[in-house]
């Protein structure tokens, strides 16, 4: 499913967060976003999906759907869905219950309760396998080391089964045999046709998994192409790299 911006422009006391960005991130293909500090990366993720206002501008979803406004609580229904940076888990619950939680559609308070069918059991096993936290699947989850609590987030994300996936830098804090999970859940969500924005600052993972590379800096595009010929570009190269 192809998600397009069109003019989206945001501003926080004045500071231009988002400056009438017009993207597009195609269907089946993993989009990089990446640049400085204070960029507007992280801003962009929570401006398309909900948890924040943006102040003009338009998100388009499949080419159907026109927004000027987003709510949290809808992106779901359209198809969406994200990580954070800062990881959020039901810190109370199991592993197994924090996926269940994702499948049934439950309140928290009901997903602890509910009889949970052998479908929804089943799918919250084989989700918690692809990501390696079977072995930990009744652990409460705030006695997950940080490396597992991100695999965990994951395996949320593929329980939902969404048609556009947003990556909020997953791979800072992993060991490498992590990475090379993440790695492979993001190869394997390609292959089914789902749309990808990945915000990493591990120049070599952009070039390794990106099909495109979107460079943002104070808010404005920056430039936009092949991972290898954006990366070279000198402005690039001055703005993120610092040389």
């Amino acid at each position: 499913m192809i998600l397009q911006t069109q003019h989206l422009y945001k501003h926080f006391d004045g500071v231009k967060a988002v400056d009438h960005l017009s993207i597009s991130f195609e269907k089946g293909k993993i989009t990089g976003v990446i640049g400085p500090n204070g960029s507007g990366k992280s801003t962009l993720i929570n401006l398309l999906t909900g948890f924040i206002p943006f102040d003009s501008g338009e998100v388009i979803i499949a080419h159907t759907h026109h927004f000027t406004k987003v709510k949290c609580s809808d992106v779901a229904g359209y198809g969406l869905t994200r990580t954070f940076q800062d990881v959020r888990l039901f810190e109370q619950m199991p592993v197994l219950d924090n996926v269940l939680v994702v499948l049934t559609e439950r309140s928290v308070f009901g997903a602890l309760f509910e009889k949970h069918g052998k479908f929804h059991l089943a799918k919250a096993e084989e989700v918690l396998t692809r990501v390696g936290l079977f072995e930990k699947r009744h652990a409460l989850a705030r006695n997950l080391s940080y490396g597992q609590r991100k695999l965990l987030e994951i395996a949320r994300v593929l329980a939902m089964n969404p048609e556009v996936i947003f990556f909020d830098e997953p791979f800072a804090g992993l060991f490498p045999e992590m990475r090379k999970v993440v790695v492979s859940v993001m190869q394997e969500l390609k292959r089914q046709g789902k749309t990808q924005i990945l915000v990493e600052h591990n120049m070599e993972l952009i070039r390794e998994l990106s099909d495109r590379c979107v460079v943002l800096d104070s808010g404005e595009l920056l430039a936009e192409g092949e991972p290898s010929h954006v990366l070279a570009k000198r402005e690039v190269i001055e703005a993120y790299l610092g040389e």
